[in-house]
């Protein structure tokens, strides 16, 4: 039985992930950071929490990430500041905890000879598309301070592949969406809004178009990337092929709440025009060539499995204040 690592195993992709990994017979580590509670996040309700050992400590101390990783045999880095907004405001935590964090996996993967530590990138690496769809040979872009921090921690993990032969291999994921999304991402906050009786659902930008993908046909990506033979130091696009912009999807949210509600541009909540990415497709013909996976879930039933998700959960989520 493998064992493998999976930091910020809580959250919303690596709670998916780890009870995913959990399922398929691995014996899991998730690794998250430190509370003085010992609050599981988003695991602490999984059916697998008896299953699991948790870790938890600082991505960004190296000697909590070196110890962590000892007897583990694969690596999935997902512990990462996420948000774009924030990262507007402090610029110098994403450094940190994105750049350094990932600095510290690299660095005790090679001390440790770990046979496989996948980095997990973003599609807003890219920036605006400058062609449709977007290959792993499109010119990246720095358009916020998160992306410049993604961008680093890739071409890091890239170089530790090429002085050192470090068996990495980059999963760059677009725009992922599900049950266990904050209310921060869009998606969620339509859901969350809508399910409140809001007159007015208070959006950014509707105009940018993306490519969402469901968070099950994400994580099975994950493991297919696994299998591949012979492919570290390369990167890998997931996501589904299809685009639809901000307004496609409020639109269709509303439609299947029954909602009457008006959408509402928000000054706080909109990007400046030069920091905008406006438009985001995958091109996953590679994975779909180098691996078995492909996107099962289509738009219209993911949408509809994360609206019921939210029904059960919404009173978790504070739809009166907006989270940057």
């Amino acid at each position: 039985m493998k064992k493998i690592l999976i930091t910020g195993a809580t959250g919303f992709v690596g709670s998916h992930l780890t009870e995913l990994c959990v399922e398929k017979g691995f014996e899991v580590v998730a690794f998250d950071r430190y509370n003085p509670n010992y609050n599981l996040g988003w695991l602490e309700r999984s059916k697998y929490k008896d299953d699991i050992n948790f870790v938890f400590g600082d991505i960004r101390d190296y000697d909590s990430v070196l110890k962590t990783m000892k007897g583990c045999t694969i690596v999935f880095h997902l512990a990462a500041l996420i948000g774009i907004p924030y990262s507007y405001l402090s610029p110098q935590a994403y450094i940190k905890t994105n750049i350094e964090g990932t600095s510290n996996i690299l660095e005790s993967s090679k001390h440790l000879d770990i046979e496989q530590t996948i980095i997990t990138s973003t599609s807003e690496v890219y920036g605006s598309a400058k062609y449709v769809p977007i290959d792993e040979k499109h010119p990246l872009s720095a358009q916020s301070p998160y992306s410049a921090s993604k961008i680093s921690a890739d071409q890091l993990a890239l170089s530790y592949w090429n002085s050192f032969q470090l068996p990495i291999k980059i999963i760059r994921p677009f725009n992922i969406y599900g049950p266990r999304q904050s209310s921060r991402a869009v998606i969620p906050s339509i859901i969350v809004q809508a399910l409140n009786n809001k007159d007015e659902i208070k959006l950014g930008n509707i105009a940018p178009s993306r490519d969402f993908t469901y968070i099950t046909d994400t994580c099975n990506a994950f493991l297919n990337i696994l299998k591949i033979k012979n492919f570290f130091g390369n990167v890998l696009n997931v996501g589904s092929n299809n685009e639809y912009s901000i307004e496609d999807i409020a639109k269709k949210i509303l439609a299947k709440l029954n909602s009457k509600a008006n959408i509402k541009k928000e000054a706080q909540r909109t990007r400046s025009t030069k920091s905008e990415v406006v438009r985001l497709v995958c091109d996953n013909s590679k994975i779909l060539k180098l691996t078995q996976w492909k996107p099962e879930i289509k738009i219209e039933k993911g949408l509809d499995m994360t609206i019921n998700w939210f029904k059960k959960f919404k009173d978790l989520f504070n739809h009166d204040i907006y989270h940057v």
